[in-house]
């Protein structure tokens, strides 16, 4: 069976995420497409989606580059890409604990360019 893909479209940058086999990853799949607005924090944007759905057994606040989070609280997509307000020397450390949900398969650094405010949207590929 083919991995199941979402197109994210953040501004100038365009990701492509792969999506884990997890109760997140299905419901943000099925509530794409959808569009919102980003936000920044130093090396982390993060933008509301419609979905709503609780923390699950394996949430974690310290990401790899490249892991894309959903933010219980915030119903929020997270996407750190270097430090953070909470990280600890070098590491990707998210406000509190998120589902991973899916890969970036391109550079997440890229990110980098994007500036807040800036038009994002969430859809199959």
């Amino acid at each position: 069976m083919p991995k199941r893909k979402l197109k994210l479209t953040l501004g100038s940058v365009v990701l492509e995420a792969e999506l884990l086999s997890t109760p997140t990853a299905d419901a943000l799949f099925a509530a794409a497409p959808h569009t919102n607005a980003l936000a920044r924090c130093r090396e982390e944007v993060y933008f509301s989606t419609p979905v709503d759905i609780a923390q699950d057994a394996g949430a974690r606040d310290v990401m790899q580059p490249g892991d894309l989070a959903y933010w219980p609280p915030g119903h929020a997509i997270a996407i750190g890409y270097g430090r953070t307000p909470a990280s600890r020397g070098d590491e990707i450390r998210l406000a509190s604990p998120c589902n991973v949900w899916g890969r970036a398969l391109g550079d997440v650094k890229q990110l980098a360019k994007v500036r807040s405010g800036a038009a994002i949207k969430v859809e199959p590929a």
